[in-house]
């Protein structure tokens, strides 16, 4: 039985270290509030981008998964800390550092998205997740930390909720009949990553050593529309489909003026207005795992909310 390290308890950190308990390993999942023990995971209270506090609680860990990121508004200022933070713990521990990152850093491209893409956002937010990538990358291969990255498309599946596209704001309302309304051209081809599929990639990639000093794609179904899949859950939920639309942007530069969140997502305007698709097929050869399928990784997104909404 090893050690993990798990800093970021959201719906990915969570998924990632109960998957860790599940192996039987121990984990220590890092966050600023903390909490009490489950099982053989520990909950431990620090700023994640203190590496000298990170390093104590990452002591004798054989890998840490970073499946945290600053508030959406705060990446420009804060991601560097962080992403220092982490780099220093690894380095001090000897611990294989996991990223889990996203892909804005390839800026709009026109065909489906793989790893050899060059990182050419032009968009603040984008131009912070490839300088975190940058500055691992040149660590790795000045030998001071062995470091993997695993991006993802936008997540769906349980316990994510504000922080995905196809959650908080779309899901509660279809199960109560409601319009729905979405980012974008509701009919623009788009990939979601199942939660649960990205914990098992920052798994897998932390015990294979032919995996380090690169980013691989998570495994990911065969995109689908915002309104496909609204249509889907419907269907799997046994109700009407209701009336699809798009948010207008001007609604959301409204919003903007009092929402800091809100008035970040027109830099990432491209990704609901055109395809945005990604190509995990290098990781399903390189390790023979394939993607949830879709209308299984949909099913628990609704089964979880009707839970959820149900308390």
């Amino acid at each position: 039985m090893s050690v993990h390290v798990v800093v970021g308890k959201g719906p990915i950190g969570v998924a990632t270290a109960n998957l860790l308990a599940q192996q039987g390993h121990r984990v220590r999942l890092i966050s600023r509030s903390g909490g009490p023990a489950e099982g053989s995971i520990e909950h431990v209270a620090l700023d994640a981008g203190d590496a000298e506090q990170l390093s104590e609680a990452s002591a004798g860990a054989v890998a840490i998964y970073n499946c945290a990121a600053p508030p959406y508004h705060r990446w420009v200022q804060d991601w560097p800390r962080l992403s220092a933070g982490l780099l220093g713990a690894a380095e001090r521990t000897g611990a294989v550092l996991v990223l889990t990152g996203n892909l804005y850093a390839y800026g709009p491209v026109n065909a489906p998205m793989t790893e050899d893409l060059p990182l050419n956002a032009r968009f603040r937010k984008g131009e912070a997740r490839a300088r975190v990538w940058r500055d691992a990358l040149a660590r790795h291969q000045e030998g001071r930390v062995r470091v993997v990255e695993a991006r993802a498309s936008d997540f769906i599946g349980p316990g994510v909720t504000a922080g995905g596209h196809l959650a908080e704001r779309v899901v509660p309302k279809l199960l109560r009949g409601r319009p729905v309304q979405v980012l974008g051209d509701p009919d623009a081809a788009h990939s979601w990553t199942y939660a649960p599929d990205v914990a098992r990639t920052l798994v897998r990639l932390a015990a294979e050593e032919r995996a380090w000093g690169r980013a691989w794609h998570v495994p990911t179904a065969p995109p689908m529309s915002a309104r496909q899949a609204v249509e889907e859950m419907c269907r799997i939920a046994g109700l009407a489909v209701p009336r699809v639309s798009a948010l207008p942007w001007w609604a959301l530069r409204a919003v903007g003026l009092v929402s800091p969140l809100v008035r970040e997502l027109h830099e990432i305007r491209y990704q609901f207005d055109s395809p945005f698709v990604i190509d995990s097929s290098a990781y399903s050869e390189a390790f023979q795992e394939e993607p949830t399928p879709a209308g299984e990784a949909l099913a628990k997104t609704v089964e979880w909310w009707q839970e959820k909404l149900a308390t």
